[in-house]
């Protein structure tokens, strides 16, 4: 079966996949011979990170007190797994903490036999330097630092898809970046290069981050899992001394070795997938709330929302946090398998009154007006997966209100003529999905400083690590403030201080200087 483009679709799935590599990533683009050098430096360097499946992964626990550490380890014959973290504020003596281990699926490992170790440290003071290390079957690693926040002013990186691999496919020099195995992944070797670059000016330009939030895709591979695509997302060197709050990407959902290198916590058995499930975790008075939105069962999803707000009910924010941007301006997906959610989300977004939603997938950047739901009665959609099971079946919806299938584009058998019938059909079920995602309204306001807002702020991120980038669409929607796609790695900085929200989103130039792609915008909150 062959997939006939209709007019309109054509911008929305065509050859709008518009991928590209980080221009530093082309020896002919680096600025000095210093860049040169680490670069040359770094392919040397991915033989040994490729073949490292224990990285760390540091995590925020249940509120600010809290650290959830995971790391795999090797298993060694005669030696005893030995979860545990070590961790104090002066380097000589360091407190034990224990935790637990799960085997690792050795299909991941080459046939290796691992586990993953999982670790939570408790009793942590703000604004104070921690030194730690992790055992591998009893031996204890370099020790690190990593400092705590003002839990009542802060800052956090918020990112989107770093997606370590994606850019196979791409020119590089004198050849192609190759997704093979191991160390020959030379796609996930240039995104690991690139995702570390954007930690280390972003944490250069904002040392006081205190942490990161990531909207998903972590990695490339969907089906089956790389080990050395996840090494090298975790050897960025920023993720040693700073926790990353990860969500479930597409691309990070169908396998469990997602689950096997990151510790979320509160970690629920709403919305799961094989990666795992939604989590929710309070920093200061800021409530985060992080959903698999690949599991399309909203109801699950708002127990989630439920159970956390109950969690802590006094919370001045509520930021909830995932993968599909319901309200995006990309080309790939913001019409499509991007609104999927809409209909089902954005009354529940309402109902618990969330203030930002921060979500990815797009590979674009957009900032939404502020929105609400439209009070009307509208269908339910979701996607299913392919027939092997091993991708989403990005072509058809599901309405599942009226348990139809809806193409987004038409279908035709191979050589067979145009069946005037069966193209009016599919333009009518489109149309529907299209009339039924009309679902928000929009707050009468245009300013960049908005106090006691009735709607929801929508922040789409685009690429850090500019493994892949969309085209946006031609027509920028009614629901859209600013967007942007300047083909370069960005990354947004949101402060929170007492009653204010503020977001600064940058990106990072081919020279690593930065520069802001979007105006300042500041929530100020009165009230609850």
């Amino acid at each position: 079966m062959n997939l006939k483009r209709s007019m309109t679709l054509a911008a929305c799935l065509g050859l709008s996949a518009a991928l590209t590599v980080p221009a530093f990533a082309s020896t002919s683009h680096f600025e000095d011979s210093s860049a040169q050098e680490d670069w040359d430096a770094w392919t040397k360097e991915w033989e040994t990170v490729s073949a490292d499946y224990t990285k760390v992964s540091i995590a925020p626990g249940r509120d600010e007190t809290e650290l959830n550490f995971a790391w795999q380890s090797k298993v060694e014959e005669g030696k005893d797994a030995t979860p545990v973290v070590l961790l104090g504020t002066d380097e000589n003596s360091l407190t034990e903490y224990t935790g637990k281990t799960t085997d690792v699926d050795a299909e991941y490992t080459g046939s290796d036999a691992y586990v993953s170790n999982k670790v939570t440290v408790t009793g942590l003071e703000p604004d104070t330097t921690y030194y730690y290390a992790v055992e591998r079957n009893g031996e204890p690693s370099d020790v690190q630092t990593i400092t705590t926040g003002n839990p009542s002013d802060f800052k956090f990186m918020f990112v989107g898809d770093p997606q370590i691999g994606a850019s196979k496919g791409q020119p590089q020099g004198d050849g192609e970046l190759a997704e093979e195995s191991g160390v020959d992944n030379t796609a996930a070797r240039n995104d690991a290069y690139a995702w570390d670059r954007t930690l280390d000016i972003a944490t250069a330009q904002d040392p006081d981050i205190d942490f990161i939030v990531s909207a998903g895709d972590q990695v490339n591979h969907t089906g089956s899992a790389k080990e050395e695509e996840y090494a090298g997302f975790l050897n960025a060197s920023a993720l040693a001394n700073l926790p990353i709050a990860t969500t479930i990407g597409n691309h990070d959902s169908l396998n469990d070795d997602y689950a096997n290198h990151f510790n979320a916590p509160n970690m629920t058995e709403n919305g799961t997938t094989a990666a795992g499930g939604d989590y929710y975790y309070s920093y200061g008075n800021v409530l985060f709330i992080v959903l698999n939105t690949n599991n399309y069962n909203v109801a699950e999803h708002e127990e989630t929302i439920k159970a956390a707000v109950d969690s802590d009910s006094d919370a001045q924010w509520r930021i909830a946090c995932l993968h599909q941007d319901i309200y995006g301006s990309g080309l790939d997906h913001s019409e499509t398998d991007g609104m999927i959610l809409r209909t089902q989300l954005t009354p529940v977004f309402d109902n618990y009154d969330i203030d930002v939603v921060l979500q990815g997938h797009d590979h674009t950047y957009s900032r939404t007006k502020l929105l609400t739901s439209d009070g009307e009665d509208h269908d339910s959609y979701e996607f299913r997966l392919n027939a092997d099971g091993t991708d989403y079946d990005w072509d058809h919806a599901h309405d599942t209100t009226t348990d139809q299938m809806i193409a987004f584009a038409e279908e035709t058998e191979e050589g067979q003529t145009e069946n005037a019938e069966a193209e009016s059909e599919f333009q009518s079920k489109l149309d529907a999905f299209r009339a039924d995602n009309n679902c928000y309204t929009i707050e009468d306001t245009n300013s960049s400083e908005v106090t006691d807002p009735a709607g929801i702020l929508y922040m789409t991120a685009n690429s850090a690590s500019g493994s892949k980038y969309y085209e946006l669409l031609p027509t920028q929607q009614d629901y859209v403030a600013y967007r942007s796609q300047n083909w370069l790695p960005s990354y947004s900085v949101i402060g929170i201080s007492g009653d204010t929200f503020t977001i600064n989103t940058y990106q990072v130039n081919d020279d690593g200087t930065t520069e802001q792609i979007d105006d300042t915008f500041t929530i100020t909150k009165t009230v609850r």
